[in-house]
């Protein structure tokens, strides 16, 4: 029997201040699975604090106790003074310059500066550089918070070398499900891709992704394994497609055509459900990241892979140089599809492929939810006994 975390009485609830679904996008999914590895481990009761793109409406669930639009600064003050009238303890943010309206995404500093609770902050972006606008947000969070939770160690050397302070910081790896690392041939009839070695990518679509790379590397690793196919799994960044369509979409499309990739690659273009992210990981045998900017610090893509058990080919982003160190995976370089070819053909040695993928899994055990939840439980319990 698990032995759950208890917080005083007199503490009811934990604030989430984030994204959440159904909005479709990668913080709300993060949001809603630390929730519910919390829920499993502790007495605690989360209200959550929404946060929707302009105009939005979304059918959230109960645990949804307010909801701001992001571009309307009133809604900030109005939410911290629902926080400060509730019975919320503590509020957890998830901070991503996306996420907040205002220049530089600084309507989140109205927020906490109205809100008279303590405040936990994690920090998904992280970048070397941020501009002067960003730095001024970043330290006002970093100030206005009791502790900063960051997903990699390298972000808390990019916030010193920037005069960001950081002693405050504790890294707690992003999460993943506990993926059952099994033999994947009749998940992968059950796709309709037997006798095939699938590689995949999965994910919010954009130019970012650099998927323009993995594609054109097939025609290489064609020569090698002809078995092979490659899924795009996931829908175009709702945001991405409110300004440009379906424009990267098509250009990738188009490529696969005039490739003549047609039976080599396949577009799941559609939000996917956990359930089917699950079976289509349980039917790769290659997972790809070959994203363009090195400054990515976090991607929870690569860490659902990896706790699948699976063997990563990647461009070396912050996040990647950390997790895929010491032989878990492998580094290509970055915007050059023969580097991706000659990664993904090192891994059509079963043999290889196999010893990448068990060491892979293994390292993964600290990133299941349950692990990361007692992380947070923990600086939970800390904030709330320096504040009684």
């Amino acid at each position: 029997m698990v032995q759950k975390f208890v917080l005083d009485s007199s503490a009811k609830r934990i604030g989430y201040f984030s994204t959440y679904p159904p909005r479709e996008c990668g913080i709300a999914n993060f949001t809603k699975d630390l929730i519910d590895a919390v829920g499993d481990l502790s007495n605690l009761k989360p209200s959550i604090i929404a946060i929707n793109e302009k105009g939005a409406l979304y059918d959230y669930d109960r645990r949804v106790k307010w909801n701001i639009d992001r571009d309307h600064a009133e809604d900030y003050v109005k939410a911290a003074e629902y926080v400060n009238s509730s019975n919320i303890q503590l509020l957890v943010v998830q901070h991503e310059f996306g996420l907040y309206g205002g220049d530089g995404g600084e309507y989140i500093k109205l927020f906490l500066d109205n809100v008279n609770k303590p405040v936990i902050t994690t920090l998904h972006t992280v970048q070397p550089n941020f501009d002067k606008k960003a730095i001024e947000v970043l330290k006002y969070i970093v100030e206005r918070s009791e502790s900063i939770i960051v997903i990699a160690h390298a972000a808390i050397d990019i916030l010193k070398q920037q005069g960001i302070p950081y002693k405050k910081c504790i890294v707690i790896p992003h999460g993943c499900p506990n993926i059952d690392c099994t033999n994947n041939k009749s998940i992968k009839e059950s796709l309709g891709l037997e006798d095939r070695l699938v590689a995949s990518t999965f994910g919010l679509i954009s130019s970012g992704k650099g998927i323009e790379y993995a594609i054109k590397a097939l025609p290489e690793v064609i020569k090698k394994e002809p078995r092979i196919i490659y899924l795009v799994i996931g829908e175009t960044h709702p945001e991405v497609r409110k300004h440009e369509g379906e424009k990267y979409r098509n250009e990738l499309t188009k490529l696969v055509s005039e490739l003549g990739l047609e039976e080599h690659v396949r577009f799941t273009n559609r939000f996917v459900t956990k359930r089917e992210l699950i079976k289509f990981l349980q039917a790769t045998d290659i997972y790809i990241t070959p994203y363009i900017s090195p400054n990515q610090i976090s991607s929870g893509t690569l860490i659902y892979a990896l706790g699948a058990g699976k063997a990563v080919v990647s461009t070396p982003y912050y996040h990647a140089q950390e997790v895929l160190a010491k032989d878990r995976g492998v580094l290509c370089r970055f915007e050059n599809s023969a580097s991706v070819a000659e990664g993904i053909s090192r891994l059509l040695d079963e043999s290889f492929r196999s010893e990448i993928q068990k060491r892979a899994y293994k390292y993964s055990r600290r990133f299941l939810w349950k692990n990361v939840a007692k992380k947070y439980l923990n600086l939970i319990k800390k904030a709330t006994e320096n504040n009684e």
